[in-house]
């Protein structure tokens, strides 16, 4: 981010490369910058370093940019009346380092990217200890402008290591809009995929719920056919425990009204607790007599006893093979 200067640059002054071209060529990135009212660049240290691959900015710092190369951002502003830029984590302690401090931490830097900037300045150094100056070449195009500043053809190894990044930053946006092209691509797959087991699944549902319908139908069957034959087809009844007494013994007038008043009982309560006193009231025998009838009976296998009631009346069920 470049901050307009609040004053006019010196005159005369003219930089031979953009600054902007110039930094990203020793960086390889287009990092932070303030340039004050007198011309002077200062970039935030943090910047530099992580774009030059230093993982500890305050080794670097001191290990390679010396002390009067850098400096807090409130003293760089506060030199010129300036207040502190607003937003991008611009505070006020943020180290910040001048252009040769820049160009000393790229030669510090082990990256092949800065390899042709560190080339050319290699360059200019020998060519000024050879030649005592070193000059940039004149643009073939010059500005038509009366007083216009002489332009300057950028170093060639300068040049190439822009068009190298620039290249570099195309295949890299090219592969990031493949990859969001893939990316695209799998999320349809993945929706495709989605609507697809969606639908399996509505109709594995539909299916499990026929399942359930038809399990439902076969235990309503199960359990009526369960009840059907859960009734003895043999049930005894009245009429045929009779039949079966009659062809059992020959039974006197007695026996037989005792059997009649009794085969009801037996036949729905499954067993006969009436005491000999209640047989007898309802049948018009003695009680002694009745109990010669059960007795017979009994004899006979028409019942058998099952021992005694709580209140002492005898307990007779029928004796069923």
């Amino acid at each position: 981010m470049n901050e307009p200067s609040k004053q006019a640059k010196p005159a005369g002054r003219h930089e031979a490369i953009d600054i902007s071209d110039f930094v990203y060529a020793a960086t390889g990135a287009r990092v932070r910058r303030l340039t004050m009212p007198d011309g002077t660049h200062w970039f935030p240290a943090v910047d530099v370093c992580r774009e030059l691959g230093h993982t500890n900015s305050r080794k670097a710092l001191a290990d390679h940019v010396p002390e009067e190369h850098r400096e807090i951002l409130e003293n760089v502003t506060g030199g010129y009346g300036l207040s502190i830029p607003a937003g991008r984590e611009w505070r006020r302690d943020m180290n910040l380092i001048d252009l040769q401090g820049l160009i000393l931490l790229v030669q510090a830097c082990t990256k092949p990217s800065c390899a042709p900037f560190k080339q050319w300045v290699a360059e200019v150094v020998e060519t000024v200890q050879r030649e005592g100056s070193y000059t940039l070449e004149e643009a073939e195009v010059q500005p038509a402008e009366p007083g216009a500043p002489i332009a300057y053809a950028m170093p060639e190894q300068v040049a190439e290591a822009i068009v190298r990044l620039e290249a570099h930053n195309l295949q890299l946006d090219e592969e990031l809009a493949n990859g969001q092209r893939e990316s695209v691509e799998l999320q349809k797959e993945m929706l495709a995929v989605q609507r697809e087991t969606l639908a399996t699944q509505k109709a594995t549902l539909a299916v499990q719920q026929a399942m359930v319908r038809a399990l439902e139908r076969i235990a309503d069957r199960f359990d009526a056919l369960t009840l059907v034959r859960a009734a003895p087809t043999g049930h005894p009844t009245t009429e045929t425990v009779l039949a079966d007494w009659r062809q059992r013994l020959s039974v006197t007038e007695d026996v037989w009204t005792v059997a009649v008043v009794i085969a009801p009982v037996l036949v729905e309560s499954g067993e006969l607790r009436e005491p000999l006193e209640s047989i007898a009231a309802r049948t018009g025998l003695s009680v002694r007599r009745v109990n010669e009838c059960l007795r017979l009976l009994r004899k006979h296998a028409c019942i058998r006893s099952r021992g005694a009631a709580e209140d002492g009346a005898p307990v007779y069920v029928l004796n069923q093979p």
